[in-house]
């Protein structure tokens, strides 16, 4: 069983207990999930199991410039992780009025350094900036370049306050939340987070664990649920091997070839055997299924 599960994973479960949990529906042991969610956060995770692990490196490079978040911001209180899990250190009593949380929005759009949370997998000094934040010890978080391409306002319900976000990789939602709320004048945390789009994979596409779970106890076939090796692999050109040239490519020879330059799925006939790079007329396997 080699492919992708795109998991709408739910609240409260860790990204590496949902691959696991796939996983051991395939009956595979090898598995990969292609991005990360907070515990907190709920969303789409796409799940690598068997050699499809091998093409994450790929997926997250030929896609990592874009994600779409939902996120929701309650103001007037701060947390130590800026999240509703986490402990409030902050009180104030300001609530910003729609046209504030407009404009800050608008302020936030482009390209801008964001500081990242201090409860983040950031590496400061070898260590994760969430260790060293749980230790009690202050953390210097450093500004880092991000993307964000839209945020817009979409409304309360009671006393949360509702956002669409898309940007980036390595934007903090967390930390536009708390961005938000300086550039509104007051302080805020944020109330749920669910990831929409990741590394071209849509939530519109997604299954819950345990509606998969439930199939599989019910004895009823998944593997409908499991995508190609080569999904979210599509804006990367094709080349086709002959059957010879297929044969020694999976060796790891090397194929002559007149296409230009750059990364290549390859095939034989209508099967995918990996990703290549052509280099001075020859085709190079990166990863061969």
């Amino acid at each position: 069983m080699d492919g992708i599960v795109i998991l709408d994973k739910e609240i409260g479960v860790f990204s590496r207990t949902a691959g696991f949990r796939v996983a051991k529906m395939f009956n595979e042991r090898k598995f990969g999930h292609i991005g990360t969610l907070d515990p907190m956060a709920s969303g789409v995770l796409p799940i690598a199991i068997g050699n499809a692990t091998k093409m994450i490196p790929f997926i997250e490079e030929h896609n990592q410039n874009y994600k779409e978040y939902l996120f929701g911001i309650k103001f007037g209180i701060e947390t130590d992780s800026l999240d509703i899990t986490g402990k409030i250190i902050k009180k104030a009593g300001k609530t910003p009025s729609e046209s504030d949380i407009k404009n800050a929005c608008e302020k936030l759009i482009g390209d801008i350094n964001q500081i990242p949370p201090v409860f983040s997998a950031v590496h400061v000094n070898g260590k994760r900036a969430y260790e060293l934040a749980r230790s009690g010890q202050e953390i210097d978080m450093k500004p880092r370049p991000v993307t964000i391409y839209k945020l817009e306002y979409t409304g309360k319900n009671g006393d949360e306050y509702n956002f669409k976000v898309a940007c980036s990789r390595g934007t903090y939602v967390r930390a536009i939340v708390r961005d938000i709320s300086n550039l509104c004048g007051t302080i805020g945390t944020t109330t749920y987070i669910r990831r929409t789009i990741t590394n071209g994979f849509d939530i519109k596409n997604s299954v819950k664990l345990d509606f998969l779970e439930n199939l599989v106890n019910n004895n009823v076939a998944i593997k409908k649920y499991l995508m190609a090796p080569d999904f979210a692999l599509g804006d990367i050109p094709v080349i086709n091997l002959g059957c010879e040239d297929a044969k020694l490519y999976k060796n790891g020879g090397f194929i002559k070839t007149d296409e230009t330059d750059g990364l290549r799925r390859v095939y034989s006939g209508e099967t995918f055997i990996g990703i290549g790079r052509i280099q001075n007329g020859q085709i190079r396997p990166q990863r061969t299924m």
